[in-house]
Formats: C-alpha cells, sequence, structure tokens
C-alpha cells in the first residue's frame, strides 16, 4: 500500500490526479465612477427635460426637487452596490464574490437500478479520484449513490467526514442532472442491510465499463445495495468521452470544499499573493515517505536505521529490503532539501521567490531544510503565514490541512512536486484544466543523473542547467497528449494528470520530412 502526504496520509503511489471552473473576469472598477458620473448627469438632464414638458402648478416645485432627491439617491445606492459586488470580482480569487445562488438544473429522471456505497480509502487525493470514479460508475449504470464514507483507519488516522471536507449539498444539487446521490440509505434499504446483511466487493482495479456492466451490474440486481470497500483505481485512463467528462465534471465543479476550508485557503494566498508571486513545493522528504520507499539519500546511519524499522513495523508495507542506491538511481526516491535547491537554481527560478512548502515535517526538521533555505531563504508554510488559532479547527484532520495545501497550491505561480504521488498527480491536471498553470513534473531518472554529474566535476554549472532545462521543456504542464500503453495501465498516462478530453483541442504536428 502506497502513501500521499506525510500530514496528509499515505497513498498507493501509483500514476495518479482534487476544482473550480476557469472564470473570465472582467473588472468595471476602472469605469465605475464615470458610470457613476454619467448616470447622476443623465437624471439630471431628465428632470431637467420634464420640467420643460410639465406644467406650473402651486408646490409643484417643491415636490420636483424631492423626486429629484430621491431619484438621485436610487442611482447612488444602486451604483454603489455594483461597484461593492465589482470589487468582490477584482480584489482577486482571494475575496468574497456577491454572487447570486448558484443554479441547479431539474434532476435527471430515471429507472433507479440499485444503491451503490463506498468505501474510500488513501489520503485525500486518492480518495478525491476515487469519488469521481464511482461518480462516473453510478451515472452510467444508473445507480442511486449514497454519499462516499471516508478512510478513518489508515495510517493517518483521519475521523473526517465527507461533509467535513467537501460541500456536501452543493456536491449532492450540482450534479443531480446527472445522477441521484443520497446521504443515507432509505429506511426500508437499511432494515434488508440489517436484517440480510450488506454485499461487499472489492471492484477489478483500472477496469472498462464493460467489466462493470457486465460483472458489477448484475450483482446489483441481485442485492439491490452493493458496498465498494476500495475506490482508487477502479476505472482505467482511456474510457469512452462522456465518461471522461463525467469524471471531469465530479472533479473540476462539484467536489468544492467546504466553505471554513475554502475560506482559510483563500486568506494563505492573499497572505502570499500580497507579498509578490509564489511557488508551491510539494517537498516528499518525510519520515513516512522515506521509511516506505527505502530512500535515505542525505541521512545519517541512525536515521537510516530509524526508518528502517518504521518500515518493518507496518504489515501493510509489503517491500522490506530495498537497497536506496538503486532505488535512487531508478528517479524513484524523493529529491532531498539539498537536490530540490540544485534543480530550482538549475531552472533559474529567482532566489528571493516566495517558497510554500505544502507537505508535513522535513525528515531531520531545520537542520535538513537549512540546504534549501541558504539558496532560497523564503520559505514559508501556512503554520507560518497563519496564527494557531486560525488552524486551531483543522489542526488534528490531515486531509482537510492537505485541502488548505491543495488550495494553495491550485493557485501558485509554480507548483513542483519533488516526487510523483497522488497529490502532485492530481493538482497537475486540476492546474491543466484552470489554463495549464506551470507545473513542472521532474524526470527524476534524468535529473539524478545530471546532478550526480554535475556533483562530481563532469559537467559544469551552465552544462548542467541547461541540460536541465532541456530534459524538461515539455513537461511544464502544456498541452500534451496522454501516453496509452493498452493492458499496461500503471505505464501509462494517469487520467487525472492529463484529462485530455476536457481540455481544448490538441493539434498533433506530424514531423516535417526533408525534400530531396
Amino acid at each position: 500500500m502506497g502513501m500521499e502526504d506525510s500530514k496528509h496520509g499515505f497513498e498507493e503511489e501509483v500514476a495518479l490526479v482534487e476544482y473550480d471552473k476557469v472564470e473570465l473576469k472582467c473588472s468595471i472598477n476602472d469605469i465605475g465612477a464615470e458610470k457613476l458620473k454619467n448616470l447622476v448627469a443623465g437624471a439630471m438632464k431628465l428632470d431637467k427635460l420634464k420640467s420643460l414638458m410639465l406644467p406650473k402648478s402651486p408646490g409643484f416645485d417643491q415636490f420636483r426637487l424631492w423626486m429629484l432627491v430621491i431619484t438621485t439617491m436610487a442611482i447612488l445606492l444602486w451604483v454603489f452596490a455594483f461597484q461593492l459586488a465589482s470589487m468582490g470580482e477584482n480584489i482577486g480569487s482571494t475575496t468574497v464574490k456577491f454572487d447570486s445562488p448558484p443554479y441547479f438544473p431539474p434532476p435527471r429522471v430515471y429507472n433507479n437500478e440499485g444503491y451503490l456505497m463506498v468505501s474510500c480509502n488513501g489520503g485525500l487525493n486518492q480518495m478525491r479520484a476515487g469519488i469521481c470514479d464511482m461518480v462516473a460508475i453510478a451515472r452510467f449504470l444508473n445507480l442511486t449513490l449514497v454519499v462516499p464514507e471516508l478512510d478513518k483507519t489508515s495510517f493517518w488516522h483521519d475521523n473526517s467526514q465527507f461533509k467535513d471536507i467537501w460541500d456536501v449539498d452543493y456536491f449532492i444539487k450540482s450534479l443531480g442532472n446527472e445522477v441521484r446521490i443520497i446521504k443515507h440509505l432509505p429506511p426500508r434499504l437499511r432494515k434488508k442491510v440489517q436484517r440480510d446483511g450488506l454485499y461487499s466487493m472489492y471492484p477489478v482495479s483500472w477496469s472498462n465499463m464493460s467489466y462493470y456492466y457486465n460483472t458489477v451490474f448484475p450483482r446489483f440486481q441481485k442485492y439491490e445495495v452493493v458496498r465498494f470497500i476500495k475506490t482508487d483505481a477502479r476505472l482505467g485512463n482511456n474510457l469512452p468521452v462522456e465518461v471522461q467528462k463525467m469524471r471531469c465534471r465530479v472533479n473540476y465543479e462539484a467536489l468544492r470544499f467546504t466553505p471554513a476550508i475554502e475560506e482559510m485557503g483563500k486568506k494563505i494566498i492573499r497572505i502570499l499573493r500580497g507579498k509578490g508571486p509564489f511557488l508551491v513545493l510539494h517537498l516528499r522528504y518525510e519520515m513516512d515517505m522515506l521509511a516506505f520507499s527505502g530512500c535515505s539519500e542525505g541521512c545519517n546511519q541512525s536515521e537510516v536505521e530509524e526508518l528502517t524499522r518504521m518500515r518493518y513495523a507496518i504489515p501493510w508495507w509489503k517491500e522490506k529490503e530495498i537497497d536506496p542506491k538503486s532505488k535512487r538511481e531508478a528517479g524513484l526516491c524523493p529529491l532531498t532539501p539539498l537536490e530540490t535547491a540544485i534543480t530550482l537554481r538549475a531552472f533559474n527560478i529567482d532566489p528571493q521567490i516566495q517558497i510554500y512548502i505544502a507537505s508535513g515535517d522535513t525528515y531531520g526538521g531545520n537542520k535538513r531544510l537549512a540546504a534549501l533555505k541558504a539558496f532560497y531563504p523564503n520559505l514559508v508554510k501556512k503554520e507560518t503565514l497563519l496564527p494557531p488559532a486560525d488552524l486551531k479547527p483543522f489542526q488534528n484532520y490531515s486531509n482537510q490541512m492537505a485541502a488548505l495545501d491543495y488550495l494553495v497550491s491550485l493557485d501558485s505561480d509554480i507548483f513542483l512536486p519533488t516526487y510523483g504521488g497522488n497529490m502532485a498527480k492530481v493538482v497537475e491536471g486540476h492546474r491543466r484544466y484552470l489554463g495549464y498553470k506551470m507545473t513542472i513534473s521532474l524526470d527524476r531518472l534524468v535529473l539524478i543523473s545530471l546532478i550526480d554529474r554535475y556533483k562530481n566535476g563532469t559537467l559544469n554549472w551552465n552544462e548542467f542547467s541547461q541540460a536541465v532545462k532541456a530534459a524538461h521543456a515539455n513537461r511544464m504542464g502544456s498541452p500534451s497528449q496522454r501516453l496509452q500503453f493498452p493492458g499496461k495501465p500503471k505505464l501509462e498516462d494517469y487520467f487525472y494528470t492529463n484529462p485530455q478530453e476536457c481540455l481544448p483541442s490538441i493539434v498533433v504536428r506530424k514531423p516535417v520530412t526533408e525534400m530531396g
């Protein structure tokens, strides 16, 4: 079993992708003052015109004056409200908007073929992708989905329910015209489950829709209520376009965090934006990640022993004997803080940029982070940007803390993960959907080789930097085609990393052939 963030829980480290739709904003602040001037002037001109047309009578002038005052005040109040609403749009993405309540289309009417219950597994982003898959399955099998149950028993022991992380009412209503979602089984079915038991199953990983139509659907016809015990990677990467679009709609429109999480995420972004551009670094050099992967670059002997003990102590981590050197050379280890600093400099990233660390505690603490801070002094985390009281409601819930990092990661100028786990994959796909925002997806196999050659003097700095940039020229979150390997889903590009069916069309240019 794999992992995601240390403080955010483990997730299976398969090639995996947690969205608000891109909004095109048009500011009216610059024209507001002129509009106000024109409106008031227009009211006065209209009043003057009426004075030439209306007959004069005793007391009429006083009446006309009062009408002018009332009309002008009404216009001023309307323009003030209009300006205030526009400010909500233009102060930034961190400002509460004065939007009208969302419109929810009429529910889809269909013959319900059964009830799907699901128990999600993994950390925040693994569960997020799994929930999207479950909604798609329910939609195309004409099932009713019960709001998913989140993982509460794995390594991170987070007791959060769905409603504690995502806006459950919005989730249900926004998808109502596609699939019926309910919070609990109806009383009749609860009694049936209590009497007869609940049929549970593990869906086959990386399955296509034929598996669900032909193998899974008959079980709903027989039992009426079926529970999926796991939700991670239960659908393949390459499915019919209508299924892919359904997955995207759930991921990028329906899964909206709770207002409390959204507002705290916006506050962090507002603080960062107040000081200029920022890069989010998903630094996975954490104790759990190192212990699980067997990676120990930069660690002393006592730390290596500590990590080994942890790996052997957790029974569901199946791989115990690991050669850290070969693992690193194969590009299967997270970068150390020093390797991260060298990489950032190779990309010519400004040493004064703010770097927000979206991860748990770095193994070795500040002493190990010192190597990164020597190159990039403006390191921050949510814990250093916010007073303890702001984080207290989320402090003991790793998935809620991860949700805050997720929001900041989406808004950043650059997102750079040092390891290819679930958060790295999901955020990259979400940033593509937001408009191909820059995400540097490191080719660690190539990068580690280059770093070692630079360290041993085989490459000078300029050669090293140019090689790093050349190796990643097409790994910056720009449009690309998802790689497919039929029958080998783990070798493919993960759907949620590059949901191309939901993105603008990509024109693939044929290579120019030489003319004789």
